[in-house]
């Protein structure tokens, strides 16, 4: 009896931090929409498109990486900066 509260309580958490993440990213890419098209508006060298393939690239391997065990807090996926984590 007493695992089944205690799924029941992580499965709450789990889809509270969903929703959070969710709705943190909508806001995110709505404020950041303006900024977003200006710059594809400037990018006359084809550098945003690279740095997008890379990123998806970067975050492939991070997806492999996360279902061989490892995982990345709350605040990782929430920090306005993880997106330019492969600039470093």
């Amino acid at each position: 009896m007493q695992t089944l509260a205690v799924d029941i309580a992580s499965t709450f958490i789990d889809d509270a931090a969903a929703l959070v993440t969710g709705l943190a990213r909508a806001v995110l890419k709505f404020v950041m929409a303006p900024i977003d098209r200006i710059a594809n508006a400037c990018d006359t060298a084809g550098v945003l498109a690279e740095r997008r393939a890379t990123f998806r690239m970067w975050r492939a391997n991070r997806s492999r990486t996360r279902r061989e065990g490892r995982r990345f807090s709350l605040l990782g996926r929430l920090s306005p900066f993880r997106h330019l984590v492969h600039l470093t």
